[in-house]
């Protein structure tokens, strides 16, 4: 049986990263994957994130990334050129900049669940998921999305039902997204230090 990691598009563990930066176009496809393996916890209330991610990745009105990237591309074939090309100093009017600080967060929030989830093989996947919302989304959401995050956590299947749709054998699976937590892992803060650096953040 062919694990999930096999089945997506790209991996974050294959995307370019260089002296420019890393790839937008390569990091955008893989992300894809990421709200795909949304899907996999079979839980309505997930659709508010797949959501967020959707709107800051894909081709659409509100698909920020990839609308920047295609409107500017050599400006912004890499995250790091995307925001810092993007408008003008404390120019308020940055969708992607914005949009990809958003993006990061959910995949931060992504990232710990399932490191966690990883790393102890007895916790639930509702407890992992719990944890990781309270240690990154958690502070940027007001009463009425933490309320809908706290019942997505509570939906979340049994640990057990979870990794057997990831694939097997488990031994394959684990060194899979071993490899696939770390490289998204490294884009995160890589990002999230270029953001806290230049204050890429402020006014959005």
């Amino acid at each position: 049986m062919p694990t999930y990691f096999e089945t997506v598009r790209k991996s974050y563990a294959d995307v370019i990263i260089n002296e420019e930066g890393v790839d937008t176009s390569q990091f955008l496809e893989a992300t894809e994957g990421v709200i795909k393996l949304f899907d996999l916890l079979g839980n309505a209330a997930f659709t508010i994130v797949q959501n967020d991610m959707s709107a800051n990745v894909k081709v659409s009105s509100s698909g920020k990334v990839k609308d920047r990237l295609l409107a500017a591309p050599t400006q912004s074939h890499s995250l790091e050129l995307l925001v810092q090309n993007e408008g003008a100093p404390g120019d308020k009017k940055r969708p992607a900049t914005e949009g990809l600080m958003w993006l990061l967060r959910g995949l931060d929030f992504t990232a710990k669940a399932l490191r966690s989830s990883l790393g102890n093989k007895s916790e639930e996947l509702a407890d992992s998921f719990r944890k990781a919302y309270e240690g990154s989304l958690k502070q940027y959401h007001n009463f009425v999305v933490k309320g809908a995050f706290s019942l997505a956590m509570k939906a979340c299947p049994y640990r057990t039902d979870f990794y057997a749709k990831l694939g097997s054998p488990p031994e394959k699976v684990d060194e899979e997204l071993e490899k696939w937590l770390n490289a998204l892992e490294k884009i995160i803060s890589r990002m999230q230090t270029l953001y806290l650096q230049k204050n890429y953040a402020k006014g959005l």
